[in-house]
């Protein structure tokens, strides 16, 4: 992705989508490619909201945000999606911004950084955790709502279609990062430490009685237990 600005700058997104009393999900344009990254953002116990790998909203959807609730969770979850982490740690001076402790100082390159995810006590809602066999490179967000679980990964799943475009035939299909859900050969490659570690974990949460969803940094939601069970299996197939 390019150098983050300091500017409010917005890409091309779509309309912010509610999951559930919890949940809303954005999906937006990444400069160059075709392929497209996701902001999720949860409510926290609290009323304030944490915004995971966070997207410059156009000012109509950006007030309907802050509508919801106050901003107090900014999420950076690596070096490859601060794009929008400095605008809005700009705009809410008052966010606590937190990353994985593997990713920290690569974060800290382009936004101040006040903690790891290990900092967030957690509430009844959201809890975050570090993936097991990522060197603390990634994590996850655990979210609890009414209709049950949603895991919000970052680049450990991906879940798109192949691109046809330059690059994002060079992501989608050279990199292995489609058709999903799979671990893409990029993932294994930059943020995979044990892969038979990652590969339980997996595994195990794909056992999560009241799964309910899944989301990942890349295109499409999975909703249901069964399906967020089958994606979760199916992505550790390929560790």
């Amino acid at each position: 992705m390019a150098v983050p600005a300091a500017t409010w700058s917005v890409l091309e997104h779509g309309p912010i989508e509610r999951l559930n009393e919890r949940l809303w999900w954005v999906q937006g344009a990444i400069p160059g490619m075709s392929l497209k990254r996701v902001m999720t953002v949860v409510k926290l116990e609290s009323g304030g909201l944490a915004i995971h790998s966070a997207i410059a909203l156009r000012e109509a959807e950006q007030a309907q945000l802050e509508a919801w609730g106050p901003p107090e969770l900014l999420l950076v979850p690596s070096a490859m999606h601060r794009l929008d982490a400095p605008r809005y740690a700009r705009r809410y001076p008052g966010l606590r911004v937190l990353a994985p402790a593997g990713s920290r100082s690569k974060v800290a390159q382009v936004v101040r950084v006040d903690g790891t995810y290990a900092d967030f006590p957690g509430d009844r809602v959201l809890e975050l955790r570090t993936l097991p066999g990522t060197a603390d490179r990634e994590g996850m967000l655990c979210v609890r709502s009414e209709d049950g679980v949603t895991l919000v990964f970052n680049d450990v799943v991906m879940n798109m279609d192949t691109k046809t475009d330059l690059l994002g035939y060079l992501f989608t299909t050279l990199l292995g990062s489609a058709p999903g859900p799979r671990v893409s050969r990029l993932s294994k490659l930059v943020l995979v430490k044990d892969r038979s570690v990652l590969r339980s974990e997996l595994l195990r949460l794909a056992t999560l009685p009241d799964l309910a969803r899944l989301i990942v940094a890349h295109e499409k939601v999975t909703s249901g237990r069964a399906q967020a069970r089958a994606a979760l299996e199916r992505a550790a197939s390929f560790l």
